[in-house]
C-alpha cells in the first residue's frame, strides 16, 4: 500500500476523527497501524498559517480513524539533549 498514494483507498471511507491520535477502539499507538494514507492533496492552514493533512490509519483491531498531522505528538525517536561536541 501506498501512503502518498493520491487516490484513497476505499478503507479510508469509514475513518472516524481520534482526538488522541491513537486507537479510538483499542487505544493503539499509529505504531501499530496496518495502514496508513496521507491525504496530501487537500491540505488545510490553521490559525498559523501552516499546513495541515488528515493521516489515516486501520488499526490491528480494524477500527480505520484519522488525525490531523499538527495533532501529532513529539517523536520518541528525537533527542531532547542538546548536542554537545564531547559526547
Amino acid at each position: 500500500m501506498e501512503a502518498f498514494n493520491p487516490i484513497p483507498p476505499q478503507w479510508t471511507k469509514t475513518a472516524i476523527h481520534s482526538l488522541n491520535f491513537r486507537c479510538p477502539q483499542c487505544n493503539a499507538d499509529v505504531s501499530k497501524a496496518d495502514h496508513v494514507w496521507l491525504n496530501r492533496r487537500a491540505p488545510v492552514m490553521d490559525e498559523s498559517y501552516q499546513r495541515k493533512w488528515q493521516e489515516f490509519y486501520q488499526c490491528q483491531c480494524n477500527q480505520t480513524w484519522w488525525a490531523w498531522s499538527s495533532d501529532r505528538p513529539p517523536s520518541d525517536l528525537i533527542n531532547k539533549e542538546p548536542f554537545s561536541p564531547e559526547d
